[in-house]
């Protein structure tokens, strides 16, 4: 079980960026959040199997068609993630 705190960076504000996360963290039975920053960035955390994780840190390097992501830094997490799902935190 991984635990990642994620910020993405680039124009990922207004693409649909959230949904289109929540969407596949839901699609590979991820906990957590995923919410836009006050700086333009976007924050992910999450919480799941290694590979389902690494599948979720593949698809965010990317993002949605509209979007462009300039950097994704990730940082593993000790605190408890007590999520029963994926979600949109505003």
């Amino acid at each position: 079980m991984k635990k990642l705190k994620i910020i993405i960076s680039g124009r990922v504000q207004g693409v649909w960026f959230r949904g289109y996360t929540k969407k596949i963290a839901n699609s590979l039975d991820l906990k957590g959040y995923v919410k836009n920053l006050r700086n333009g960035d976007v924050e992910i955390l999450a919480k799941g199997d290694n590979e389902n994780m690494d599948e979720l840190l593949n698809k965010v390097r990317t993002g949605p068609p509209a979007a462009r992501v300039d950097s994704v830094q990730t940082k593993e997490v000790s605190e408890p993630v007590n999520y029963e799902s994926f979600k949109i935190s505003y």
